[in-house]
């Protein structure tokens, strides 16, 4: 997709103490991303992995949200489930790979989570080496419930298998004090002290050597690749095409085109609740 002036501006980032932060700026949509800032994103992060100065990485939301997932504007996305090949669906979730470039990059990343975290804005957290958030932050997967199963599977290694089921076999919501004591982030903190909190532990990440600090993040990861992260991904990517082609997906797909965002969600709680 061409570049708009909103994609520019729907990233932001700003350095403190060797620490970059990296801001989802699109509050008036609660940081819901088009595809295109998706992309951007990814080359913002790689932008700051290779800047000697920069110790750790910090993402964030602007306002009151981390990110509602993706932008589900029909404009902006496509919604023609009832109409695509399987290798079709292939290629649409093929930028989702790029969340593997996250993994890997050598510089930690912390996400720094407040308000909304959906959808992709779970891939987002999940795939930072260590997310804190505030108590009362939601986290979920609601689309799991009419379109979609996640397109990357951190659940599982995170918190484990009763936990990423009860959230993926519901598209419930749980609060940040939920999350931390599931597995899922590392701490939740009050509202109030989690931007402070973020930026001492990533001011302190940041004071080892580059290096040094890429030489155990690899080692964590390395276990984790052991452990079949790669695949899991591939796996995910899959899984995301075959529960498009449910009846359900292409209804809400369909209503989205046709009636409305708010529309289909409307027919999803009737269905679903």
């Amino acid at each position: 997709m061409p570049d708009t002036t909103e994609t520019e501006t729907a990233i932001l980032t700003e350095d403190r103490e060797r620490v970059r932060y990296i801001t989802l700026n699109r509050p008036e949509r609660r940081n819901a991303l088009t595809m295109a800032q998706l992309g951007q994103f990814f080359d913002t992060l790689a932008d700051a992995d290779a800047l000697p100065d920069v110790g750790a990485i910090v993402v964030q939301g602007a306002g009151g949200a981390f990110c509602s997932g993706i932008d589900l504007d029909p404009d902006e996305i496509d919604l023609d489930y009832d109409s695509r090949s399987f290798e079709q669906e292939l290629a649409l979730v093929e930028p989702f790979r790029r969340f593997e470039e996250m993994w890997r990059l050598r510089t930690p990343v912390i996400a720094s989570v407040q308000g909304y975290c959906l959808a992709v804005g779970t891939d987002i957290a999940f795939h930072a080496d260590m997310t804190v958030c505030s108590d009362d932050a939601q986290f979920g997967y609601p689309i799991v419930r009419s379109m979609a199963s996640p397109s990357t599977h951190m659940w599982t290694y995170l918190a484990g298998p009763q936990w990423a089921k009860r959230l993926l076999l519901t598209g419930d919501m749980i609060d940040g004090a939920t999350a931390a004591r599931a597995g899922f982030v590392l701490e939740a903190v009050p509202a109030d002290e989690l931007a402070d909190h973020t930026h001492a532990l990533a001011r302190r990440m940041a004071t080892v050597p580059g290096d040094i600090s890429a030489a155990n993040k690899a080692i964590c990861n390395k276990v984790l690749e052991l452990m079949g992260y790669t695949m899991a991904q591939e796996l995910a990517r899959e899984h995301n095409v075959i529960a498009h082609q449910s009846p359900a997906a292409q209804q809400f797909g369909h209503l989205i085109r046709t009636e409305g965002f708010k529309a289909a969600l409307a027919w999803q709680a009737d269905q679903f609740g």
